[in-house]
């Protein structure tokens, strides 16, 4: 009997493969203040950053942050994604009178083209999709009537709606890949935050009972790396069901 390859272990779901998700602080979402109170406040709800700390679910720091009563409902203390400049002690803001500055989050109607902005939301009221890794930012390129083009950091050039809530900046954290590792046991405990498991055994560096690559004289696939999609779960290694591989013909 050949052994379970990773892909059938991973879906298991032991502690090897699981994120340690009861160590992450919180779900980091925008403050969610209801229109009421909003027009109760002016149109702006003004917090002070209490605490930054480390979240071992993310690449970069969070700040825990206190809204200050400003005549309407209370609102409790929430972690919030913060941009580069913010420091403990400082005051950001939220609503659509808040000041185009860093740190304050507005809808993407209120700020002009050209702006980078981070923790961008997708559709308003969902707390924030876009742009939330450290040093990742996306750019407002132009406004219609009520849309937003954003460049993603993918590059890629999206319209969302023009109510969706953005932070002005860039997601601190910014430039920990330009540090290098240097030794592997760094690596393993990087994986061992992410539910990631390292190291990484290549299949053509296996037994043959360990994985359908394993096995040979020499380090070698050995049959076609092309799977049907349904192909049986200890079979489904290399190229699962591609349309094409290699290089294109020229005409």
């Amino acid at each position: 009997m050949g052994k379970r390859i990773i892909a059938q272990r991973r879906g298991k779901g032991t502690p090897t493969y699981r994120a340690p998700s009861h160590r992450f602080k919180a779900k980091l979402m925008h403050l969610r203040v209801s229109a009421a109170d909003m027009e109760k406040r002016g149109g702006v709800v003004r917090c002070v950053v209490e605490k930054i700390l480390h979240d071992p679910a993310r690449s970069a720091p969070i700040a825990l942050v206190r809204p200050l009563n400003g005549g309407g409902e209370e609102v409790k203390k929430q972690f919030v994604i913060i941009p580069e400049g913010i420091s403990e002690g400082d005051e950001i803001c939220y609503g659509a009178s808040a000041e185009l500055k860093v740190g304050n989050t507005l809808p993407l109607r209120c700020i002009p083209e050209g702006t980078p902005v981070c923790n961008v939301e997708l559709r308003p009221g969902d707390g924030g999709k876009i742009a939330r890794a450290g040093g990742n930012f996306a750019i407002v390129l132009a406004h219609s009537a009520d849309k937003t083009l954003l460049a993603l950091p993918s590059g890629k050039e999206k319209w969302v709606s023009s109510e969706c809530l953005a932070t002005v900046g860039v997601v601190a954290g910014g430039g920990r890949t330009e540090k290098p590792l240097v030794k592997a046991g760094k690596k393993y405990h990087k994986m061992k935050a992410r539910a990631a498991k390292y190291p990484r055994v290549r299949g053509v560096a296996m037994n043959p009972v360990d994985h359908p690559f394993g096995g040979g004289s020499h380090q070698h696939v050995g049959r076609p790396k092309t799977v049907s999609r349904g192909a049986p779960p200890g079979r489904k290694v290399g190229s699962i069901a591609a349309r094409h591989t290699g290089r294109k013909k020229r005409k």
